[in-house]
């Protein structure tokens, strides 16, 4: 009788057990959904959303999902042409498919955009939700155009004849330079890095909320490379510096 009564014991806390897991688990799941998309991790990207708590998390999705990323391109107001795909150098180490050129976005470039689509995508992203709400705070106009030094070029990092091959070889980084406003002045990152409190806290601020968006922000703080441009890629490497 003993062992019958332990063994009923045993499976009656294990029927609890279970049954509070699994209330535990529907509310997690029910309170999750109840969030706003751009905080749960159930919801897919938009790009016309503000950043939230489940922004990185939607956008490391599309990376690794060429439709994901390409349905999401399609729903916003982000103006993209496809690119035909592309293999070149060494071994056919270089190229790009999926990869897309603005044709329009939040801000005008100073260059042509040739970019993979979840750069292109980030980079609106980021445009609307960090670089105009950075611009409102610190700088006295808003940014007329961005001023880009680079996008897809097949090279190793730093442009080593030896070593790993840059995100740029696959059209998964963009270089930015600096920013012309609408009252004529410029920021750029060589001069405003450790330039005025404004232009200094205009770029700060967009390279640190960058690291919400892309995958790698390099800056001047990184080293010396990177003294006059912003590093922004979609690569395998989370860093932030």
């Amino acid at each position: 009788m003993s062992v019958s009564m332990d063994w009923k014991v045993r499976a009656a806390i294990w029927a609890a057990a279970l049954a509070l897991i699994a209330v535990l688990t529907w509310g997690a799941i029910a309170w999750a959904r109840a969030l706003p998309p751009e905080d749960s991790p159930f919801a897919n990207l938009d790009l016309e959303r503000p950043i939230g708590w489940a922004t990185p998390m939607q956008i490391d999705r599309i990376r690794s999902d060429a439709m994901a990323c390409s349905a999401a391109l399609d729903a916003s107001m982000i103006g993209v042409a496809p690119i035909e795909d592309r293999r070149e150098g060494v071994n056919d180490q270089c190229g790009f498919s999926n990869a897309v050129v603005l044709t329009e976005s939040t801000y005008p470039y100073s260059d042509s955009v040739r970019v993979s689509c979840p750069l292109a995508a980030a980079l609106y992203v980021w445009e609307r939700e960090v670089v105009t709400a950075a611009a409102e705070a610190w700088l006295e106009s808003p940014v007329a155009r961005i001023e880009m030094i680079g996008t897809y070029s097949c090279r190793n990092v730093y442009g080593r004849a030896e070593g790993r091959l840059s995100e740029h070889a696959t059209a998964n980084a963009i270089d930015v330079a600096g920013f012309s406003l609408e009252n004529g002045r410029r920021v750029t990152v060589l001069q405003g890095w450790n330039g005025s409190a404004a232009d200094a806290g205009f770029l700060r601020q967009i390279r640190s909320e960058g690291c919400e968006v892309f995958q790698g922000v390099l800056s001047p703080d990184y080293n010396r490379a990177h003294a006059d441009h912003l590093h922004l890629d979609m690569g395998p490497f989370d860093i932030c510096r």
